[in-house]
């Protein structure tokens, strides 16, 4: 995969084309836990106080995935914990496994696929440069603040 293009790296290859196949919707008790899990692995990332945590629902949006959460840390310490924490989440609460294993120790952008989740992890400047959330303006965000947390207005 060319890493010096993040089209590619979003979309997979050949730009446009999804690297899965097509996917109808699902009607059972799994759509339930995936939503489950990517709203737990929001409150996780803001519990270790990453900002702008941002979850979209993007079933009937994307062949590629169902939730993309997008959340920034403070150092690249800080996202390589929190990343270990998501996938441990993931894997021992939701039975949800990680594609692939590979990381970058020197990264500032951790992408962590669980297939119907995918989780962006970044530092600030880098998210603000490749500023992907804007790729998914049309897809509804999913309300994942606790209800004493949320913010007035919400």
């Amino acid at each position: 995969m060319d890493r010096s293009d993040p089209q590619k790296i979003l979309l997979g290859p050949g730009r446009g084309q999804s690297p899965r196949p097509s996917r109808q919707p699902r009607q059972d008790h799994s759509d339930q836990r995936i939503c489950q899990c990517a709203i737990e692995t929001a409150r996780l990332c803001s519990d270790r106080h990453c900002q702008d945590v941002l979850l979209f629902d993007l079933r009937g949006l994307s062949d590629l995935t169902d939730y993309i959460l997008i959340a920034s840390g403070t150092s690249n310490r800080q996202l390589k914990s929190i990343g270990t924490e998501v996938s441990h989440l993931a894997d021992r609460q939701f039975g949800m496994v990680r594609l692939g294993s590979d990381i970058d120790e020197t990264t500032t952008w951790l992408v962590y696929d669980f297939a119907d989740l995918i989780v962006h992890l970044f530092d600030p400047a880098v998210r603000a440069h490749y500023d992907i959330e804007m790729m998914w303006d049309d897809a509804p965000r999913v309300e994942w603040r606790r209800g004493a947390d949320r913010e007035p207005g919400a």
